[in-house]
C-alpha cells in the first residue's frame, strides 16, 4: 500500500515539473499569437456571461456542477461579492445531512404541481433542487469555492457563518456527508447511481435522475476523480487538518488505481457494480471509452505523463471510429438505443451517450496544456473554436455531425474555452 502511495505521489509530482518545464516552438508560439478564434470566441465568451449565472437558454436553474466551470469567466465580468452571493445560496440551502443541492431557482418561477424541490429556512427565495444520482454536487463546490478564493484572494468566505456553521465547516460537512452516505468500504470509494461516464440520468424507468428501489448503484472514475481534487482544496483551505483530509485523499487515488484503472487495456473501466448491472448479461461494458472521467482524472492527477498521452491517443482514434466532431465526445462506442429508458438517451449518440460535449473536452484541452501537450491541445481545440464561430454562439452540446443540440448560451462551453484560451495567451 506505501509503495503504491509513493507512485501516485510521485507522478503527481513528475507532472507538476513536467507542466513548469513547457516549452513550445517558435512556430507553435506563432499560430498561437495569431490565432483567428481566440479573440472572438473569448469575446462570445464574457458576451454571455454578462446575461446571466443560469445554465443556459434551456435552464432556469444555476447549477453548481456548472458554476464550477465558468466561475473563472464570471470573475472576469462580475465584482467579487456577486460571485460570492451565488456560492453562499448553496450553503444556505445545504441539506441536514451535510449534503449540497445540485441548483436553484427563484421560488415565485416554481409552478403549482412542481414537487421535486426542496426549502431551507436560511434561504426563503430559491428552491432547490438536486439529481441524486449523481456524486458530485459537494466536490463542485468545494471546487467552486477554491477557485473563488484563488480568483478574488477573498478568504473570509471561509468565516462567513450560515445558519450555525461557518463556511468552511460546511464545506467539510458536505465531504463527510459523501464519507458517510456515499462510501464503499470494500472498495474504499465513493459511489452514486449507473450514469453514462458523468451523467446524471439512471438507465432505470423514469426520468431517471432520482435514486430509488431499481437504482443500480456503481462505483465510477468521475465521481471519485472529483472526490480527489475536492479534497486537494480541502487540504489547502484547512491546513490545520490537512493530515486527515490527506490520509482519506491518498487512499481514494490508491483506489482509483487499483480498482478503476485497466493497466492492461490502459483505460479506466466503465462502473463497478455493486448491486448487479442493469444492463444485459452479454453485454460487454468495458468496451466503452469514457472521455469525461477521464479528463478529470488526469485533472486529479491519477495518471502519469505516458498515460496522458495514449490517454490522448485513444480518444482521437475513437473519435475518429466514431466519425464525431472533437475529443469532447462524451464515450465511445455509444450505449445501444434502448440501455437508457429516458428517451433524451436515445438513438445512440445523443445527449450524454455520444453527444459531443465541449464541456468537458474543453477541460481535456486545459490538462494537456498543463502537462506540456501544447502542440496536442492547440490542434484538438480547433474544432471547438470553429464551431462556436460557425453557430455564433456556446451550445450545450453537439450531434456526431457536429449539429449544435441541446441549451443555447451554454456557459459551461463558453467558462472552459474561456479557460483554455487564457492558458493558450499566457505560454511565452
Amino acid at each position: 500500500m506505501q509503495k503504491l502511495l509513493f507512485i501516485v505521489v510521485l507522478q503527481f509530482c513528475m507532472l507538476s515539473v513536467s507542466a513548469q518545464q513547457t516549452k513550445v516552438s517558435s512556430t507553435l508560439l506563432t499560430q498561437i499569437k495569431q490565432n483567428k478564434y481566440f479573440p472572438e470566441v473569448k469575446s462570445k465568451a464574457l458576451a454571455v456571461m454578462k446575461t446571466g449565472f443560469n445554465a443556459g437558454d434551456g435552464y432556469r436553474e444555476v447549477w453548481i456542477r456548472d458554476y464550477n466551470t465558468f466561475i473563472e469567466l464570471a470573475a472576469a465580468v462580475y465584482d467579487k461579492e456577486v460571485l460570492k452571493e451565488n456560492l453562499l445560496v448553496f450553503f444556505r440551502m445545504q441539506g441536514d445531512d451535510g449534503n449540497i443541492i445540485d441548483g436553484f431557482t427563484p421560488a415565485e418561477k416554481i409552478t403549482k404541481g412542481e414537487t421535486d424541490f426542496s426549502y431551507s429556512k436560511l434561504e426563503p427565495r430559491y428552491a432547490g433542487h438536486k439529481n441524486s444520482v449523481e456524486t458530485d454536487q459537494e466536490t463542485s463546490l468545494v471546487q467552486a469555492v477554491y477557485k473563488y478564493i484563488q480568483l478574488t484572494g477573498d478568504k473570509s468566505i471561509l468565516q462567513e457563518k450560515i445558519g450555525n456553521k461557518t463556511v468552511l465547516q460546511r464545506l467539510e460537512w458536505s465531504m463527510d456527508f459523501l464519507l458517510k452516505k456515499r462510501f464503499n468500504k470494500k472498495y474504499g470509494l465513493i459511489i452514486g447511481a449507473t450514469t453514462a461516464d458523468w451523467g446524471d440520468v439512471q438507465p432505470e424507468a423514469g426520468w431517471g435522475v432520482d435514486l430509488d428501489n431499481n437504482t443500480h448503484y456503481a462505483i465510477d472514475i468521475y465521481d471519485n476523480a472529483m472526490f480527489v481534487i475536492a479534497l486537494n482544496n480541502i487540504i489547502q483551505l484547512n491546513p490545520t487538518k490537512a493530515a486527515q483530509w490527506k490520509k482519506i485523499k491518498d487512499g481514494i487515488a490508491q483506489n482509483c488505481r487499483k480498482h478503476l484503472w485497466d493497466s492492461k487495456t490502459q483505460k479506466f473501466i466503465p462502473h463497478i457494480y455493486l448491486n448487479g448491472s442493469p444492463f444485459p448479461a452479454d453485454f460487454n461494458e468495458n468496451n466503452i471509452y469514457y472521455f469525461g472521467g477521464t479528463a478529470i482524472a488526469i485533472e486529479a492527477g491519477l495518471l502519469s505523463k505516458a498515460e496522458i498521452k495514449t490517454s490522448l491517443n485513444e480518444m482521437i482514434s475513437r473519435v475518429k471510429q466514431a466519425g464525431a466532431p472533437s475529443i469532447g465526445l462524451t464515450l465511445y462506442p455509444p450505449y445501444p438505443a434502448g440501455f437508457f429508458i429516458n428517451k433524451i438517451m436515445n438513438p445512440e449518440y445523443s445527449y450524454q451517450n455520444g453527444g459531443d460535449w465541449t464541456w468537458f473536452g474543453g477541460r481535456m484541452i486545459q490538462q494537456l496544456i498543463k502537462y506540456g501537450f501544447v502542440q496536442e491541445a492547440y490542434e484538438q481545440v480547433q474544432p471547438m473554436l470553429k464551431r462556436v464561430i460557425d453557430n455564433k454562439g456556446f451550445y450545450e452540446w453537439y450531434s456526431v455531425d457536429n449539429k449544435p443540440r441541446g441549451s443555447g448560451t451554454f456557459r459551461g462551453e463558453a467558462g472552459v474555452l474561456y479557460v483554455a484560451i487564457e492558458q493558450f495567451e499566457k505560454i511565452k
